[in-house]
Protein backbone atom coordinates (compact mmCIF):
# COMPACT_ATOMS: atom_id res chain seq x y z
CA UNK A 1 0.00 0.00 0.00
CA UNK A 2 1.26 3.05 -0.75
CA UNK A 3 -0.02 5.56 1.95
CA UNK A 4 1.12 9.19 3.04
CA UNK A 5 1.96 9.93 6.95
CA UNK A 6 -0.34 11.13 8.50
CA UNK A 7 1.68 14.32 9.13
CA UNK A 8 1.62 14.95 5.40
CA UNK A 9 -2.08 14.32 5.71
CA UNK A 10 -2.54 17.27 8.08
CA UNK A 11 0.32 19.60 6.40
CA UNK A 12 -2.44 19.30 3.31
CA UNK A 13 -5.43 19.91 6.18
CA UNK A 14 -3.63 23.23 7.19
CA UNK A 15 -2.28 24.34 3.88
CA UNK A 16 -6.19 23.81 2.93
CA UNK A 17 -7.32 26.11 6.12
CA UNK A 18 -5.17 28.43 5.35
CA UNK A 19 -6.24 28.83 1.71
CA UNK A 20 -9.92 29.32 2.85
CA UNK A 21 -8.99 32.17 4.40
CA UNK A 22 -6.96 34.09 2.29
CA UNK A 23 -4.55 36.92 3.70
CA UNK A 24 -5.14 36.34 6.81
CA UNK A 25 -1.70 35.36 9.22
CA UNK A 26 -2.35 32.51 11.20
CA UNK A 27 -0.72 30.86 14.67
CA UNK A 28 -0.48 27.70 15.89
CA UNK A 29 -3.17 28.03 18.19
CA UNK A 30 -5.56 29.45 15.66
CA UNK A 31 -4.62 26.56 13.13
CA UNK A 32 -5.77 24.05 15.73
CA UNK A 33 -8.98 25.90 16.43
CA UNK A 34 -9.81 25.84 13.07
CA UNK A 35 -8.59 22.17 11.68
CA UNK A 36 -8.71 20.21 15.01
CA UNK A 37 -5.59 19.09 15.40
CA UNK A 38 -3.65 19.56 18.43
CA UNK A 39 -1.34 23.03 19.04
CA UNK A 40 1.84 20.87 19.21
CA UNK A 41 1.10 19.08 15.69
CA UNK A 42 0.10 22.13 13.96
CA UNK A 43 3.36 23.62 15.36
CA UNK A 44 5.30 21.33 14.41
CA UNK A 45 3.77 21.12 10.63
CA UNK A 46 3.80 24.75 10.19
CA UNK A 47 7.87 24.83 11.14
CA UNK A 48 8.30 22.20 8.48
CA UNK A 49 6.05 24.00 5.81
CA UNK A 50 7.95 27.15 6.48
CA UNK A 51 11.16 26.12 5.10
CA UNK A 52 9.30 25.48 1.87
CA UNK A 53 8.43 28.67 -0.30
CA UNK A 54 5.24 28.65 -0.26
CA UNK A 55 4.49 29.22 3.24
CA UNK A 56 6.01 32.48 5.52
CA UNK A 57 6.76 32.86 8.61
CA UNK A 58 6.43 36.34 10.70
CA UNK A 59 7.42 36.93 13.77
CA UNK A 60 6.44 39.31 16.75
CA UNK A 61 3.33 40.31 18.10
CA UNK A 62 1.28 40.21 15.46
CA UNK A 63 3.34 36.76 13.87
CA UNK A 64 2.23 34.11 12.63
CA UNK A 65 2.20 32.09 9.22
CA UNK A 66 0.49 32.96 5.62
CA UNK A 67 0.51 31.55 2.33
CA UNK A 68 3.49 32.74 0.41
CA UNK A 69 1.11 32.11 -3.33
CA UNK A 70 -1.88 31.97 -4.42
CA UNK A 71 -3.93 28.12 -3.65
CA UNK A 72 -3.59 27.95 -7.58
CA UNK A 73 -0.13 28.11 -7.69
CA UNK A 74 0.83 25.33 -4.88
CA UNK A 75 0.39 22.01 -5.89
CA UNK A 76 -0.75 18.80 -3.91
CA UNK A 77 3.27 17.46 -4.64
CA UNK A 78 4.63 20.58 -3.29
CA UNK A 79 2.98 19.95 0.30
CA UNK A 80 4.24 16.26 -0.03
CA UNK A 81 7.61 16.86 -0.82
CA UNK A 82 8.23 19.31 2.04
CA UNK A 83 6.58 17.23 4.53
CA UNK A 84 8.17 13.97 2.95
CA UNK A 85 11.07 14.80 0.75
CA UNK A 86 10.95 13.56 -3.02
CA UNK A 87 8.02 10.98 -4.01
CA UNK A 88 9.18 7.59 -5.01
CA UNK A 89 7.75 4.50 -5.63
CA UNK A 90 11.21 2.52 -5.09
CA UNK A 91 14.76 3.00 -3.85
CA UNK A 92 15.67 2.56 -7.16
CA UNK A 93 13.32 5.92 -8.80
CA UNK A 94 14.03 9.57 -8.77
CA UNK A 95 17.87 9.89 -8.05
CA UNK A 96 17.35 7.57 -4.47
CA UNK A 97 20.70 7.32 -3.08
CA UNK A 98 19.53 3.45 -1.53
CA UNK A 99 21.31 0.87 -3.54
CA UNK A 100 19.40 -1.96 -4.90
CA UNK A 101 21.29 -5.25 -4.97
CA UNK A 102 20.07 -6.78 -7.82
CA UNK A 103 19.45 -3.40 -9.92
CA UNK A 104 21.64 -4.44 -13.00
CA UNK A 105 19.61 -7.49 -13.77
CA UNK A 106 16.11 -6.62 -12.53
CA UNK A 107 13.36 -7.10 -14.74
CA UNK A 108 11.23 -4.10 -13.78
CA UNK A 109 13.78 -1.72 -14.19
CA UNK A 110 12.62 1.13 -15.86
CA UNK A 111 9.25 -0.10 -15.02
CA UNK A 112 8.97 1.40 -11.41
CA UNK A 113 10.47 5.28 -13.01
CA UNK A 114 7.53 5.53 -15.27
CA UNK A 115 4.14 4.69 -12.30
CA UNK A 116 6.90 7.33 -10.58
CA UNK A 117 6.50 9.77 -12.99
CA UNK A 118 2.98 9.35 -13.09
CA UNK A 119 2.19 9.07 -9.26
CA UNK A 120 4.35 12.91 -9.46
CA UNK A 121 2.43 14.26 -12.52
CA UNK A 122 -0.97 13.33 -10.68
CA UNK A 123 0.48 15.37 -7.71
CA UNK A 124 1.58 17.95 -9.70
CA UNK A 125 -1.70 18.50 -11.01
CA UNK A 126 -3.67 18.78 -8.82
CA UNK A 127 -3.77 22.37 -6.74
CA UNK A 128 -4.59 23.60 -3.20
CA UNK A 129 -7.06 25.61 -4.83
CA UNK A 130 -8.83 22.40 -6.12
CA UNK A 131 -8.39 20.32 -2.62
CA UNK A 132 -10.11 23.36 -1.09
CA UNK A 133 -13.25 23.30 -3.62
CA UNK A 134 -13.49 19.53 -3.21
CA UNK A 135 -13.77 19.64 0.23
CA UNK A 136 -16.59 22.47 -0.27
CA UNK A 137 -18.42 20.52 -2.53
CA UNK A 138 -18.15 17.67 0.26
CA UNK A 139 -19.33 20.05 3.14
CA UNK A 140 -22.15 21.55 0.96
CA UNK A 141 -23.65 18.06 0.35
CA UNK A 142 -23.23 16.93 3.61
CA UNK A 143 -25.03 20.19 5.08
CA UNK A 144 -27.78 19.85 2.29
CA UNK A 145 -28.50 16.62 3.18
CA UNK A 146 -28.46 17.41 7.29
CA UNK A 147 -31.03 20.26 6.12
CA UNK A 148 -33.93 17.66 4.70
CA UNK A 149 -35.03 15.24 7.14
CA UNK A 150 -37.19 11.68 5.78
CA UNK A 151 -40.10 12.81 6.35
CA UNK A 152 -39.78 16.10 4.08
CA UNK A 153 -37.94 13.61 1.67
CA UNK A 154 -41.04 11.53 1.59
CA UNK A 155 -43.38 14.27 0.88
CA UNK A 156 -41.41 15.82 -2.24
CA UNK A 157 -42.47 12.24 -3.70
Amino acid sequence: MIKLSKMTDYGVVIMSEMARLPGRTMTAPDVSLHTGLPVPTAAKILRILAKSPFLTSQRGAHGGYSLAHAPEDISIAEIVRAMEGPVAVTSCVDDSVEDCSVQSCCPMRGGWEKINRALNTALEDVTLADMCDDTKNVITERRGRETVSPASQLQAE
